[in-house]
């Protein structure tokens, strides 16, 4: 199985991928064993689990993001949970997709934000009477999954990947949309230091690759701002 991605990810990529001459990556690889770590990942379920349990009964219902509500949100939310368990149950042969950044490249060719909305009302919805307990559960039975498992290929919408590239989309989601959630819920706008450098690593990479980095450069050393619609993903 090949795979193809744009290329521009500084110090090339491993094992048999290479560009080609129309500036694609090619080729593949497969996964070595070792550890991965979670510390990025366990610090933003534990921080969004949090904020979901200072909720009060009354917002579930109220607007938080778009056309969510706060349960629609928090049903989101823990989907990054759950798919962490779910992927792991579909392993893979072959590593299609190189890198945390490529995953987000790639998934924005084909993603439906309204199957998104709807997937995410779904699962709020099925958190049923005790949301918190629920989305509890779900960042137990991650950490669980992950605490029994070395570093190995799975399956993902848009490929084969790495679980150690897969994950720091998980801290990722559950970073940027604890953001989201605090914001609408009135709570403190942070993220555990931990999961913040994940999601700021991975968003400055995907500004660079998706050509914005000067962008990014300007705002950050105060030379310019970013449009209020302006995103990496």
């Amino acid at each position: 199985m090949k795979w193809h991605c744009r290329a521009g990810r500084p110090g090339g990529f491993p094992g048999g991928m290479r560009i080609n001459e129309g500036g694609l990556v090619t080729g593949h690889i497969r996964a070595p064993g070792g550890p991965v770590s979670v510390d990025g990942f366990r610090a933003a379920a534990d921080h969004v689990v949090a904020l979901a349990a200072a909720v009060a009964p009354e917002k579930w219902d109220a607007p938080a993001l778009g056309q969510w509500s706060v349960r629609s949100l928090v049903g989101h939310i823990g989907r990054a949970l759950t798919t962490v368990v779910d992927y792991l149950a579909r392993p893979a042969i072959e590593q299609t997709v190189p890198s945390t950044a490529d995953y987000y490249l790639l998934a924005a060719e084909f993603i439906d934000p309204e199957a998104v909305r709807r997937r995410s009302e779904q699962a709020g919805a099925e958190l049923g009477e005790d949301p918190v307990a629920t989305l509890a559960q779900m960042r137990d039975r991650a950490l669980h999954a992950l605490a029994h498992t070395d570093d190995r290929i799975v399956t993902t919408p848009v490929g084969g990947m790495l679980l150690s590239h897969y994950l720091p989309t998980r801290t990722f989601e559950l970073a940027v949309h604890g953001l989201d959630l605090a914001r609408a819920t009135g709570r403190p706008e942070s993220v555990p230091v931990e999961a913040l450098w994940e999601a700021v690593s991975l968003a400055t990479e995907l500004a660079v690759r998706r050509g914005h980095g000067e962008t990014v450069l300007f705002a950050l050393t105060g030379r310019g701002i970013v449009p209020s619609d302006f995103s990496v993903v």
